[in-house]
């Protein structure tokens, strides 16, 4: 497809405030290659939304977001279901889109080539939708269980910042680590289990590049599950870095699964996913086949 005019979405607090300057170098090199832009700016998801959606009414050959996965999970509100193309500039800490779809995670210009260059794939969405009424599109993984709990306690810090509060945060959780209770179905069939953590991937990755679901496939019309079952600190701390390789899935206290459709409860869990928060469990969370057009190199 030509791209010939393009709304481009920035959040300016994305990579610690690195956006900006990304989305500078990817508009002038849009500009370059003979790109018309649009650039909008919320001052926050709500108003980012409204901007979205006015902008789909004026009609662009594509949606580009400069930022991370929290920006591309507001896109993704707007844009299921239609024709119009999603295309990235990553910018933010995790980048787990981006990372999934190939495209330059470092280099803005070149992400902005692909936009450009590339071809759109029809991929699966994952959506969530919840017993309080939610109804959310998610890209990547939804979790549930301990490092939702981590990420809870994170957003009631105020101190320290970055990545060192979330560290803080898991070491706290760490040291009151227990099985939850879950009760989970896949297509019907019923589970009740007792479990640390639970994700769903619609891809691989999370968290900046952990391969939680590493066999996920965005195109099979599936979610994987990967449900880990350890109330030991230390088992959980070892297996900690073979998620980074997605060797994780063939230790003993690793269970995986893969369904259309997913029912999770647990009492007192949230579920999070892109890395922001959804609701609280339960949710019946399912993949939608050919949910979103993703701009990505071109190639098989």
């Amino acid at each position: 497809m030509t791209i010939g005019r393009i709304t481009m979405l920035t959040n300016p607090a994305s990579g610690h405030g690195s956006a900006p300057h990304a989305a500078e170098r990817a508009v002038s090199q849009l500009h370059r290659r003979g790109v018309d832009v649009v650039a909008i700016a919320g001052t926050d998801a709500e108003h980012a939304r409204r901007l979205v959606e006015g902008a789909l009414e004026r009609g662009m050959d594509a949606l580009v977001v400069v930022g991370g996965d929290g920006i591309i999970s507001l896109a993704l509100q707007v844009l299921a279901q239609t024709d119009v193309p999603l295309g990235i500039i990553p910018a933010g800490t995790g980048n787990d889109h981006a990372r999934e779809f190939g495209i330059p995670t470092k280099d803005p210009e070149a992400a902005a080539d692909v936009i450009v260059d590339g071809s759109a794939h029809t991929i699966d969405l994952g959506r969530i939708s919840g017993a309080d009424g939610t109804d959310h599109w998610f890209g990547t993984v939804m979790a549930a269980g301990f490092d939702s709990l981590v990420t809870d306690r994170t957003n009631r810090m105020s101190w320290p910042h970055g990545r060192m509060r979330y560290n803080v945060a898991m070491i706290a959780e760490l040291s009151k680590l227990r099985l939850l209770p879950f009760h989970l179905s896949f297509d019907g069939e019923e589970l009740d289990t007792e479990l640390t953590l639970a994700a769903f991937g619609n891809t691989k990755s999370y968290g900046g590049g952990m391969l939680i679901c590493p066999d996920a496939d965005p195109t099979d019309g599936l979610l994987d599950a990967t449900m880990v079952a350890s109330a030991s600190r230390t088992k959980l701390i070892r297996l900690f870095p073979t998620v980074f390789k997605g060797t994780h899935v063939n230790l003993d206290e690793v269970r995986t699964a893969r369904a259309r459709t997913i029912t999770v409860d647990s009492p007192g869990i949230n579920a999070y996913a892109d890395g922001e928060y959804v609701c609280p469990l339960p949710v019946e969370v399912s993949a939608v086949p050919g949910a979103l057009k993703i701009l990505r190199p071109a190639g098989p």
